[in-house]
């Protein structure tokens, strides 16, 4: 019986909360939020924050066309790989003290499948046989190149940080990252984790493609690049793994510095009458509000005032900026400081 429960539970954290439903609302609520918050900042109405719902739905109800030279089996599975493997990767990523998931080696795993997304994209792109996919996926490599640096850098930085002060070294482990926080305070009031958090603020829009860092995509360009040859129900795939990897992004931010936000909640919450059903709520709208701000910072702002960069501009800034930022932080938490 017990068996039967425990799977029922995991099921659960799977296709309901940190998983599947999860996501796709929030996901999508905040690539809502990003484009009217966009709109405001240029002045403009913009669109309902609910548009990203209706585009989602619409695109289910076209017609799915498969180019005659695409390899129909690899065009076909890329995009549901890929939101399969944003959904996991949700899972791995704690809320506050819960998490469905986790082990010694969170933070390694969520670095290998946030390349699978991508490389999901590339996949289908270059199944497609479209010489405007082709250069969309070239760029999405330089990409990739340019952001998994300074992300590993982030990482150490923090998984050093918390190390030496629980004296293990290195703490890989993001379960115990976040209940080091708790305990301890939010990592980013540490000043050698300002740096590190700054770079994470700047890696976000890149790793999730979004203006100005949108090389692969380039609609005035390369009219959607690695997307030009989908519709239908495998674009609206896509679209929904980009919202989702928004998300991932943010509550990932929050999980690795703002950690220890939660840790006042939940003992308020705790000594209260509130039952813990209700507190549990609370904590998920909180996290939501804290990806919302950060959606607001990192993305929206940057979108509103910044010009598209070039493919080569992007590795530049990646590999000088970002990865100076990142390097400050691991240098500094390396010895300590």
């Amino acid at each position: 019986m017990s068996i039967i429960l425990d799977g029922l539970k995991y099921l659960a954290y799977i296709l309901i909360f940190p998983g599947f439903l999860f996501c796709f609302l929030s996901g999508l609520l905040l690539c809502g939020i990003d484009r009217k918050l966009v709109a405001r900042m240029q002045k403009r109405v913009g669109p309902p924050i609910l548009q990203p719902f209706y585009d989602f739905f619409k695109l289910l109800g076209k017609e799915t066309i498969i180019p005659v030279t695409a390899n129909r089996t690899v065009f076909l599975i890329a995009p549901l790989v890929g939101l399969a493997a944003q959904v996991v990767l949700q899972l791995f990523i704690p809320v506050f003290s819960f998490n469905a998931f986790h082990g010694v080696a969170d933070v390694i795993v969520i670095l290998y499948l946030l390349l699978i997304p991508a490389l999901s994209v590339i996949l289908g792109a270059a199944s497609s046989g479209s010489p405007y996919s082709g250069v969309g996926l070239s760029r999405e490599m330089v990409t990739i190149l340019a952001v998994e640096l300074p992300l590993v850098l982030v990482l150490l930085s923090v998984a050093k940080a918390v190390g030496n002060a629980m004296g293990t070294g290195l703490c890989f482990s993001l379960t115990d990252i976040v209940n080091y926080q708790l305990s301890h305070g939010s990592l980013i009031t540490k000043l050698s984790m300002i740096p590190a958090a700054v770079a994470m603020l700047l890696i976000i829009p890149g790793e999730t493609g979004s203006h100005p860092f949108d090389a692969a995509e380039a609609e005035t360009e390369i009219c959607e690049g690695m997307l030009a040859e989908y519709s239908g129900k495998p674009l609206a795939v896509y679209k929904l793994s980009h919202a989702v990897k928004l998300l991932t992004m943010t509550t990932l931010f929050v999980a690795l510095f703002l950690g220890g936000i939660g840790g006042g909640i939940e003992r308020a919450m705790m000594t209260s009458a509130i039952g813990g059903a209700f507190c549990f709520l609370i904590e998920i709208i909180i996290l939501f509000l804290l990806c919302t701000c950060l959606v607001a910072v990192c993305i929206s702002f940057v979108h509103a005032v910044t010009a598209r960069l070039r493919i080569e501009q992007l590795f530049k800034y990646y590999w000088t900026v970002v990865t100076g930022l990142a390097l400050i932080s691991l240098v500094m938490a390396w010895y300590g400081l």
